[in-house]
């Protein structure tokens, strides 16, 4: 069995890969290039399918059950907690002008920009924060019991890279990238 706390910072490893490509691709995109739209919804369908139903709940539920034991990170895992669902809306506003474009709709270049710094900024701050606060204190006060309890509360399911069936170009690109 893989320990709890090295698969979500894998996760958070895999996540901030996928972060990077579509940055590459947003800078395409600001400097008036031509970049990969279909990866873009890729990497942001991703983070949002996986992150949000496998990951974010298991997180919340750490979350949860270190409160009572590090009440002086109760502010800190609040915040990580409202973000998950800032960076869930934030996904969804990207994506939804990533499928217009897809479609043939003209979204103005601003609207685009501003939803992606705020998907990515929030993202990899939301990450950074994880693993410098949050993930060895995790190691020190969950027991297994809350780790098992952690790995229920949420369905079953791939590790992050799995499950791509469907994300052929990300599958493509992340090889190249690797």
């Amino acid at each position: 069995m893989i320990v709890p706390v090295v698969a979500w910072h894998e996760e958070h490893v895999y996540f901030t890969l996928l972060l990077h490509m579509l940055q590459k691709e947003l800078d395409l995109f600001r400097d008036a290039g031509l970049p990969n739209y279909a990866l873009m919804q890729d990497i942001v369908s991703y983070l949002r399918d996986y992150g949000d139903e496998y990951h974010h709940p298991r997180e919340d539920e750490a979350f949860r059950r270190m409160l009572p034991r590090c009440p002086e990170l109760a502010l800190e895992l609040a915040r990580l907690q409202q973000e998950h669902a800032v960076i869930a809306h934030a996904g969804e506003a990207l994506s939804a002008h990533l499928e217009a474009i897809g479609s043939g709709a003209l979204v103005p270049r601003a609207q685009v920009e501003a939803a992606a710094a705020t998907y990515l900024v929030y993202y990899r701050n939301h990450l950074m924060r994880e693993e410098e606060e949050v993930l060895t204190r995790a190691t020190q006060v969950l027991t297994e019991e809350d780790w098992e309890a952690i790995r229920q509360c949420a369905p079953a399911g791939g590790e992050p890279g799995r499950g791509l069936e469907h994300y052929r170009e990300l599958r493509r690109r992340i090889a190249l990238e690797a």
